[in-house]
């Protein structure tokens, strides 16, 4: 008991500090920074801006890139890398993609670029642009099985992942500018050309029945839309999932909305709105070739792809949950190996668990004692909130769900408030009492040992034939009095059990 499980890979204890790092994407429609605070395994952004540039405006007619657009860029970049240099980064990977790739004039502007803003600039091929992608679903989904799509404003990449392996992929012209000026506007045409460049690689419908991954921002717009519609509870974008004949149905619906329509819905910007329809026009297609299972939204891309590259390979191998979770309660002043102890010590209660199961439990034991220094009226409310909301966790939204109300039940479980109600219709009954199960037996946990580690050790818990038996050590002081004893039987009622306490 108390040793960490090994199938669950975690962050090494202790080590350097860590600094930040940057990525510049030079896209064809935005220029975008983002600051991760360190090569840790999760990318967790420090800042993150960016400016509508529209260098592939135009590109289509006139094979160079959009000449105000390119005044823009430089001064964008450039106050981009004083920004980075500010926050301490020394690393500044700057990729630029479709539109610098295929104008005439991108080479000239990527040495004028490098030249002026004292930077080095990768063009990226299509076959590493698709490549990236993949890695950014890859970083944040390590298991993710099917086909990454990423419609940016110059290209449309897409690449088959599966087993943390990258196989067949391709760029494709559609990106929205591009699109949008190759159709003049007119919908049937801009089809006919998606149909057109789609009908040339047939293995993207031969990987049916998986998971499409949409990435980019343009899409990001379209989930918000779709949540909007659907009233949908919990407003989160990444891992966002609609099964394939539900996303059909609204995509149909969204893509022949007007621009006056789409500015009623609020998270959506301006420059996005003329572009939607179109952009859900394309997804709507794709689902229809690939035949996915279901739709995946995800937050990570391009940039977090180049993230994920850049980390040491031990650290590439860590599970994404398990090292974000140890590092928020290194933050808190609580050790990641008291939470693998609490693990261990109530893994009797959970027999059969799947992979998964097991790694959200592992998750809510390290974060259990995180909000100790919020006013207790609050506790409950305030982790269920900062699980449910973390923009960056990587879980699908059930499992955010889960892992957000075994903390609320384990501060408390008070008067349910809507939000809480809201999150338990994303949960089966069996779901949810299996993480008040959880939440309960950490209250326990933390009664017995106020949170110190090697305490638990001197105890055992489990199940024995009708009972709940908890064994503790009639000699040590520690358990001759104190609020465990009513845990106990809290738990063995939910379980339909009789709770005992054992002394030896």
């Amino acid at each position: 008991m108390g040793q960490k499980d090994s199938s669950i890979p975690s962050a090494p204890e202790g080590g350097s500090k860590i600094k930040p790092v940057a990525v510049i994407d030079v896209g064809s429609n935005s220029v975008r920074l983002v600051v991760y605070s360190g090569l840790t395994r999760t990318p967790i952004p420090l800042h993150n801006e960016k400016v509508i540039c529209a260098l592939g405006k135009g590109l289509e007619k006139t094979g160079q890139l959009n000449s105000d657009g390119v005044g823009m860029a430089f001064d964008t970049v450039a106050r981009y890398v004083r920004i980075a240099r500010s926050l301490g980064v020394e690393n500044i990977d700057t990729l630029a993609t479709a539109a610098v790739r295929d104008a005439e004039d991108g080479a000239a502007f990527a040495k004028a670029l490098e030249k002026r803003c004292d930077i080095k600039v990768q063009i990226l091929t299509g076959k590493q642009e698709a490549r990236r992608s993949a890695l950014g679903v890859l970083c944040g989904i390590p298991d993710a099985d099917g086909v990454v799509a990423d419609l940016g404003g110059g290209s449309l990449e897409l690449v088959e992942i599966g087993n943390g392996e990258m196989s067949e992929h391709t760029t494709l012209p559609l990106g929205l500018l591009r699109l949008t000026e190759a159709a003049d506007g007119d919908r049937t045409k801009a089809l006919s050309i998606i149909n057109k460049a789609l009908d040339k690689h047939k293995w993207v419908s031969k990987a049916k029945d998986k998971t499409l991954f949409a990435v980019g921002g343009a899409w990001r717009s379209l989930a918000r839309v779709c949540i909007a519609q659907m009233d949908y509870p919990l407003h989160v974008l990444d891992n966002f999932t609609l099964d394939r004949a539900q996303a059909i149905s609204l995509f149909d619906v969204i893509s022949r909305l007007s621009p006056k329509s789409l500015e009623q819905i609020k998270g959506i910007s301006r420059g996005r709105l003329a572009t939607l329809p179109l952009g859900a026009a394309v997804l709507e297609r794709l689902l229809e070739i690939n035949k996915p299972r279901v739709l995946v939204f995800s937050i990570y891309g391009m940039r977090e792809g180049q993230f994920f590259k850049s980390l040491p390979e031990a650290v590439r191998k860590q599970d994404p949950l398990i090292s974000l979770t140890e590092e928020i309660a290194r933050g808190a002043g609580r050790a990641p190996a008291a939470g693998h102890e609490t693990f261990e010590w109530m893994s009797p209660l959970f027999k059969d668990e799947s992979p998964r199961q097991k790694k959200l439990r592992l998750a809510a034991c390290l974060l259990r004692d995180v909000w100790w220094s919020e006013h207790p009226d609050y506790r409950a409310e305030q982790a269920f909130l900062r699980v449910l909301r973390l923009p960056y966790l990587g879980l699908g939204h059930e499992d955010r769900a889960g892992l957000a109300l075994a903390l609320y039940y384990r501060y408390g479980s008070g008067p349910a408030k809507p939000i809480i109600k809201q999150a338990h219709t994303l949960l089966p009954d069996s779901r949810i009492h299996r993480v008040q199960t959880i939440g309960l037996t950490l209250r326990l946990a933390y009664a017995l040992s106020a949170g110190a580690p090697g305490v638990l050790k001197k105890t055992s818990l489990k199940i024995a034939g009708g009972n709940l038996v908890l064994t503790v050590p009639d000699s040590d002081p520690l358990f001759r009095a104190g609020p465990y004893l009513r845990r106990v039987k809290r738990i063995a009622d939910h379980l339909g059990l009789e709770g005992r306490v054992e002394r030896i």
